[in-house]
């Protein structure tokens, strides 16, 4: 049987998703059954991966590509607050939930509106008291 090589998350992307992703209380890291994610105890809140040569292929239907291209996967209330926004490129909406979000990241992706994305994903998936300490007070 041949085996078929898929393209890994550039060194780049993995690096600065991480400083952003473990900067959160009782975040963790693992390697995904594609791609790695980030987890607040069980739950992910951050998932990156490659799509190549149409793989996978749930994930390049979702994304209405077929590469290459690196995607970001994270838990989100902006369709139902914002569905314009994020239904158009860079963005896209699998159909498997409505709560998660798809965003292509390129070379010119803006690191700190994908920090504040990985945030929101994350004070929505963890404990009260962990998402409070990271969500900046009300004044």
């Amino acid at each position: 049987m041949k085996s078929r090589r898929h393209p890994q998350v550039p060194s780049a992307i993995l690096a600065s998703l991480r400083k952003a992703c473990l900067a959160l209380p009782e975040a963790h890291e693992e390697q995904a059954w594609v791609g790695t994610r980030w987890r607040i105890r069980k739950e992910t809140f951050a998932h990156v991966l490659m799509i190549a040569d149409g793989w996978p292929p749930v994930y390049a239907r979702a994304a209405g590509t077929d590469g290459p291209v690196c995607v970001l996967m994270f838990q989100s209330l902006g369709p139902r607050v914002d569905p314009d926004t994020f239904s158009q490129a860079p963005y896209f909406r699998p159909r498997w939930r409505p709560d998660i979000v798809g965003r292509m990241l390129d070379p010119r992706v803006d690191w700190s509106d994908i920090a504040k994305l990985v945030t929101a994903s994350y004070c929505l998936l963890a404990p009260k008291k962990l998402a409070a300490a990271v969500r900046p007070e009300k004044r």
